[in-house]
């Protein structure tokens, strides 16, 4: 009895055992899977990156419409062949609607000034959102004229507002409105060489409405659209016949020509005073990112592993959503996969930076991404260094200018008298950087006898440059004779912009 309860015993360790190993080995194929796609990520991402000088630049394009205009960066540029990165500026009119599109590839969209509604189709979820509307309708007795209620369904609607961050896949349908008193402007990063773009590394936009932009000739348009893609003249339904579409739709010729906007002159922006769309208040909606956030915290959860529930928003503007403070220098706020999921699947993340008056960013590198710098606020003198250790750029970068810094390349960042305000958006959903002074810098960490020989300096002079500088990523100006009579201003300036915030 006791050889046979021993051999049971045997048998269930056994059989945990072999229980765990297979959970192990799945664990293991499921990581190496990961390990296998970032890996294809990043080999799908190389471009040409012989760069010897960086340039602060400013769009080369602009296309005006009824209620807005757009404004294209020059993607040919080699700047941008090296991050595989597009940039577009787009500006909205009060009660302007941005037509329904599509894009080939993922996209970051900072908004810069102003509140708006975004509207994001994404296929196979459901309209969760209804609105009781009423209809016209011609009654049969003396063309007498009646109301009928009907229902519209759609999906969720979201409002956003300045200092927002909007996270979008690539081929879902986007829309944009202006329900603001002020003018909409956004600026968006577009990752053309994500492996989840298949085409090439061409920024394309596919509208589903719209025609020709009213200022410019139609050759014009067919030139520019042939060479970069980024405007074409028509929306999609304009290749397809009148029959076709009529009989998919099961409506009339003359709906299929609007549909197809032969005759609309107001370019891809246009005026919409009626508008009365159906969406969640802000209140409710910060309550209910709120909740799934606490529920995300530590990992992933049930919520956000669909995109039909995914998140897509999320503001940095707010002085308490930093996450490096100082009273003295200025401000970070980092936008990763783990504060925003869908960034995971869409391998991007952003930065929300403030510098104060002649405040400085320690010289750092980017680990693991590209940079894409738009200046929102003020000017920032810059100098950036490449791997042979020559000056790629040296110069002040203004504002509503946008720079790119390749991976590795050291960086310095110093406002100007006005201070700076920024948006990095970067290659990577959980973008590092490497500073080279300061509290977490790569010196601080080494031994004194590395940096003794290494710079041949003696041991006080390499105890005064891991030490020097207590402070974290984020510098007041040594230089600066006043620096410590304005801690206490900047922390004022500080408190002033949680109040206006709240306010």
């Amino acid at each position: 009895m006791a050889k046979l309860s021993l051999l049971f015993l045997s048998f269930t360790l056994l059989s945990l055992f072999g229980g765990c190993l297979a959970q192990l080995g799945s664990q293991q194929q499921f990581l190496w899977q990961k390990l296998q796609q970032q890996q294809q990520h990043r080999l799908r991402a190389k471009t040409d990156c012989r760069i010897e000088r960086l340039t602060a630049q400013e769009p080369t394009r602009r296309y005006d419409s009824e209620a807005g205009y757009a404004e294209y960066w020059d993607q040919n540029d080699k700047q941008f062949d090296c991050a595989g990165v597009a940039a577009v500026r787009t500006s909205i009119h009060q009660n302007g609607l941005f037509m329904p599109h599509y894009n080939n590839v993922a996209q970051l969209i900072y908004v810069v000034q102003g509140q708006g509604l975004l509207g994001a189709v994404i296929p196979g979820c459901a309209e969760t959102f209804e609105t009781e509307m009423q209809q016209q309708q011609q009654g049969s007795e003396q063309g007498s004229e009646s109301q009928q209620q009907f229902f519209d369904r759609h999906q969720k609607v979201r409002q956003f507002r300045q200092g927002d961050v909007l996270a979008l896949p690539p081929g879902i349908t986007l829309w944009l409105y202006n329900n603001g008193q002020e003018q909409l402007v956004t600026v968006s990063l577009l990752d053309t060489a994500n492996e989840m773009n298949q085409l090439d590394l061409q920024f394309r936009n596919f509208f589903l409405a719209g025609n020709r932009n009213p200022q410019q000739s139609q050759g014009q348009q067919q030139e520019e659209s042939q060479s970069e893609g980024e405007n074409p003249s028509k929306n999609i339904f304009t290749g397809f016949t009148d029959e076709v579409l009529a009989d998919v739709y099961n409506v009339e010729t003359e709906t299929i020509r609007r549909l197809k906007g032969e005759k609309d002159q107001r370019g891809r922006i246009v005026k919409a005073e009626k508008f009365n769309v159906v969406f969640p208040r802000e209140g409710q909606e910060e309550q209910q990112q709120g909740q799934q956030g606490q529920q995300g915290q530590g990992g992933r959860n049930g919520l956000e592993e669909t995109l039909c529930t995914m998140r897509l928003r999320e503001n940095l503007a707010h002085p308490s959503r930093a996450d490096v403070y100082n009273p003295r220098a200025g401000r970070l706020a980092t936008l990763n996969s783990q504060t925003l999921p869908i960034l995971n699947f869409l391998q991007l993340s952003a930065v929300k930076g403030v510098l104060y008056r002649n405040a400085i960013m320690a010289p750092h590198w980017n680990v693991n991404a590209h940079s894409v710098i738009y200046i929102t606020r003020g000017s920032t003198r810059l100098q950036v260094v490449g791997h042979s250790g020559n000056l790629v750029f040296d110069g002040e970068v203004k504002e509503k200018q946008l720079i790119i810094i390749p991976q590795n390349f050291v960086v310095i960042k110093k406002a100007g008298d006005q201070g700076c305000e920024w948006i990095a958006f970067k290659t990577n959903d959980n973008a590092m950087i490497s500073p080279l002074a300061g509290r977490l810098s790569a010196f601080r960490s080494m031994p004194l006898e590395v940096l003794t020989n290494a710079y041949q300096v003696s041991k006080q002079e390499a105890q005064s440059l891991k030490f020097s500088r207590d402070e974290s990523t984020l510098f007041s100006s040594s230089s600066s004779s006043s620096s410590r009579s304005l801690e206490k201003p900047k922390a004022m300036e500080y408190a002033w912009d949680v109040i206006k915030t709240v306010v």
